[in-house]
């Protein structure tokens, strides 16, 4: 493993300081960036973590308040949410837990946090 390279120390006006090459200045620069852009990724991604742990509390509130008799296909029943949407809606099943998941996980999707 290459060492780092160790700076050219100048005294300039009574001041330590270091002297860099233009192609050492030109690295710095392009690391700068570099860190700049990774930093940036970062909080974009921050963001998704944060929206996804809303996301996820939000889902498991629905989970645990569960208990209703919405009918499922097969006749059976299942459970569901007793809070109901915040909005009315006129879609079928939207009282359903699977219908209240579906519409909480299209909310998220389309950035409304």
């Amino acid at each position: 493993m290459a060492g780092h390279p160790e700076p050219h120390r100048i005294t300039v006006g009574g001041h330590e300081a270091v002297a860099l090459t233009v192609r050492g200045y030109e690295q710095l620069l392009a690391n700068r960036r570099q860190i700049g852009g990774q930093s940036a990724r970062i909080r974009v991604l921050s963001q998704e973590i944060r929206k996804s742990r809303l996301l996820l509390r939000e889902l498991e509130a629905l989970v645990e308040e569960a208990v209703c008799d919405c009918p499922r296909q097969d006749g059976e029943q299942v459970l569901c949410p007793t809070v109901r949407p915040a909005e009315p809606t006129d879609r079928k099943g939207e009282e359903c837990l699977r219908g209240a998941l579906a519409s909480l996980i299209r909310h998220h999707q389309e950035g409304a946090v």
